[in-house]
């Protein structure tokens, strides 16, 4: 098993990863050679750091860490099932004397769940029911609609989950005048599920689950607030390249070696200025290393 500090080195290094072809490498390191317990990743938070990456633009580093982490949760619910044993075996030997030295076996307090080969979690399969939770079926409808959307891939108990969903739903009735018929509330619940249950943001579930993000604040945001803070950084960094290819593209830039790359250190740029804000602010200038290809702008 991978120490706490090995783990963390290495989590710390795939955090630092620049590019794709290091990822993969310290992903297929921790698939090949972490043995993991529930424990370590909590302690280490390896979890966590590669589950983000399931969203990334690289289909190889998307796979294995799909991979890995279906990988630790199985393992994660083995351990668990054979404490489950170890408890039943000792309850069928009867208690233990008063004199004995051996301790009572301690119960685990764990959330339910569940493993990456069984079947999708959802209020059906989890044995929820919100039938009478509210006054309103369609209410207790909506309610099944944001637990089946939180609870796709969460690790936390029903009840958690449930409480979450019931949550959640209150906030949009009450951003939508405490109307269930009204068309805002059932199409905010429909934006809302969508969302929740998209695959490539599970950062949007789990803020919710984990009480970061207020069911409030859910039920007023824009689909673009709702993205992964990864998906944002993407969109900023597509629109950064987009505004370098199309402002003033027909203007010839001009060489200088008055800037210093930061990535590789060379002063052999090109340079162009455009005004992209108002007529008394200064104008943009955009620079672009011609050794490693690097592109930053300042005003």
């Amino acid at each position: 098993m991978a120490t706490p500090g090995e783990m963390r080195t290495l989590v710390k290094k795939l955090q630092a990863a620049t590019t794709d072809s290091e990822r993969i490498d310290i992903l297929e390191t921790l698939k090949k050679d972490a043995v993991v317990s529930e424990s370590l990743l909590r302690e280490t938070k390896a979890g966590l750091a590669v589950g983000k990456l399931r969203q990334h633009a690289n289909p190889t580093v998307v796979k294995l860490s799909k991979e890995l982490v279906g990988i630790w949760k199985a393992a994660v619910d083995r351990a668990k099932a054979g404490r489950s044993d170890s408890k039943a075996s000792e309850s069928a030997k009867g208690p233990v004397r008063k004199n004995s030295t051996t301790p009572a076996p301690q119960t685990p307090i764990t959330p339910t769940i569940k493993t990456s080969s069984g079947p999708a979690r959802t209020a059906k399969t989890d044995g929820v029911k919100f039938n009478g939770a509210t006054p309103d079926k369609t209410r207790d409808k909506c309610i099944e609609l944001m637990y089946d959307a939180l609870v796709l891939d969460s690790t936390a108990s029903s009840d958690v989950v449930a409480e979450h969903a019931k949550a959640v739903e209150a906030a949009v009735l009450a951003a939508n005048d405490g109307s269930s018929y009204s068309a805002g509330y059932k199409t905010r619940i429909r934006q809302l599920m969508v969302n929740l249950k998209d695959k490539a943001n599970p950062w949007l579930r789990e803020s919710v689950v984990s009480g970061k993000l207020a069911a409030d604040r859910l039920a007023t945001m824009s689909t673009e607030d709702m993205a992964s803070p990864e998906m944002k950084a993407e969109k900023a960094r597509i629109q950064g390249e987009n505004l370098f290819n199309s402002l003033a593209a027909h203007e010839q830039e001009a060489e200088t070696d008055a800037f210093t790359c930061g990535r590789c250190k060379q002063s052999k740029c090109r340079y162009r200025q455009a005004q992209t804000r108002s007529a008394d602010e200064p104008m943009t200038t955009f620079v672009t290393c011609t050794n490693c290809g690097h592109r930053w702008k300042f005003s």
